[in-house]
């Protein structure tokens, strides 16, 4: 059989796994993770009619959809030692710039009443972690003001968000037993972990990515993916493109996600992420992710994960002209975009002006909508998926129809400030 026999053969497949719901098979998943040239313009075109086909059976024909968020990097310090990561540090280079272990619970109010102002809904909470299992100075500082986790500090923070600002928190703290997520379910409508890899050789070889990192095995992040599905917290995960993986493993990652979410329903948006190298880490010398790899996995995702899951690819990690190479590859979301806070993770990327990605994406024909932390089919379903204690708080800021957010920006109109129902 010939390469485009051979690609031909495995689009169909997957279109018709896709329509049925079922999983497709791993070769077939591999033959169109290496498409190229005329085979990937194939696959996109087919992942962009899906797409499009999920947009129009939710009332959402045309509209590639963003969260407008500010960032709330709550620490920087981790146990882990990811060896392609910038976002993380030291408790003594903390100290040297004059920063505690953690932002105390006024600075992360203030953050967020600064994007309350700007329109945003969401406090997008990223953390190490649990850096207290490896450094005495986080410990400490959590001790000193009463909380006996970092976990506990993030649900007090995010209380304290909802109650004074009125933004609505979505939670990356990492790893997360089936207790602590929902544990943390009635002060957040939405939480996420990136999966990042199935490859277990890159956390179980010495010199490999997450080699050194407890929290990176891809079992532990397996089951974290299914006790969210049992939690029924909308949860958002993705991969890593180009961190070391071989495209049997990426179609795994896809595969393992896909079957979870078949089981629970709850995975809302699946995030491609290509890699970017950074200096001063492990991994700076490793090239970035090639765009046309980056681009059959985007469109793959699309595919394996069917019409209605949420793909997503960040906007600052691609030039302009690149975006549009996404939205023909079948992305529906851009992730959460900030008006106000650098993207901490990639600082060196800045988030691009909502005025020029809402016109790049207007060139390709789609309409740039806001929606809230939870897609909208989980806002519209939300006495299945959203706590109680959350109800007054999403409904302020969504639309009852559409699922998608309101617009809070108009002089004279203020957030909800209002006490958590049900909690202390």
């Amino acid at each position: 059989m010939s390469t485009g026999q051979a690609v031909a053969t495995a689009l169909a497949a997957a279109q018709h796994a896709a329509a049925t719901g079922v999983r497709p098979a791993i070769d077939d998943v591999v033959t169109l993770l290496s498409c190229r040239g005329d085979d990937l313009a194939e696959l996109q075109s087919v992942a962009a009619r899906l797409r499009d086909e999920g947009l129009a059976r939710a009332g959402r024909a045309g509209r590639i959809t963003y969260s407008r968020k500010v960032f709330i990097p709550l620490t920087r310090l981790c146990r882990d030692r990811c060896h392609y990561c910038t976002f993380v540090t030291v408790p003594g280079k903390l100290r040297r710039e004059g920063h505690g272990m953690y932002l105390e619970i006024d600075q992360v109010v203030a953050l967020a009443r600064q994007g309350a102002a700007l329109g945003c809904k969401e406090a997008l909470f990223t953390l190490g972690d649990r850096p207290e299992d490896r450094w005495p100075e986080a410990a400490q500082w959590l001790a000193e003001r009463g909380y006996s986790s970092t976990l506990d500090y993030v649900r007090a923070a995010s209380v304290a968000v909802l109650e004074q600002t009125g933004l609505l928190p979505h939670l990356n703290p990492g790893v997360m037993s089936l207790d602590e997520l929902n544990w943390l379910r009635p002060v957040a409508p939405s939480m996420g972990m990136m999966l990042e890899t199935t490859a277990r050789r890159l956390f179980t070889d010495k010199g490999q990515p997450h080699y050194g990192s407890p929290d990176k095995d891809p079992l532990v992040r397996l089951q974290v993916l299914r006790d969210a599905g049992a939690a029924k917290v909308p949860f958002t995960t993705g991969i890593l493109v180009g961190i070391g993986e071989n495209l049997t493993e990426r179609a795994q990652s896809l595969l393992a996600m896909a079957q979870i979410h078949r089981t629970y329903g709850h995975i809302q948006e699946v995030i491609v992420q290509n890699f970017r190298a950074k200096p001063d880490t492990a991994m700076r010398g490793v090239p970035d992710a090639e765009m046309s790899e980056f681009l059959s996995a985007v469109a793959v995702a699309r595919l394996v994960m069917g019409p209605d899951v949420a793909i997503q690819a960040p906007p600052n990690l691609v030039s302009h002209e690149e975006c549009a190479a996404l939205i023909a590859s079948g992305i529906a979301d851009w992730g959460g975009v900030s008006p106000l806070t650098p993207d901490h993770v990639n600082p060196e990327r800045p988030w691009p002006n909502l005025d020029t990605l809402a016109d790049l994406t207007s060139r390709c024909g789609f309409t740039l909508t806001e929606r809230i932390t939870a897609e909208p089919q989980y806002v519209l379903d939300r006495g299945r998926w959203i706590d109680a204690a959350l109800t007054a708080h999403v409904e302020a800021l969504a639309d009852p129809v559409t699922g998608l957010a309101v617009d809070t920006r108009p002089v004279g109109r203020s957030l909800p400030r209002q006490p958590v129902a049900g909690l202390p």
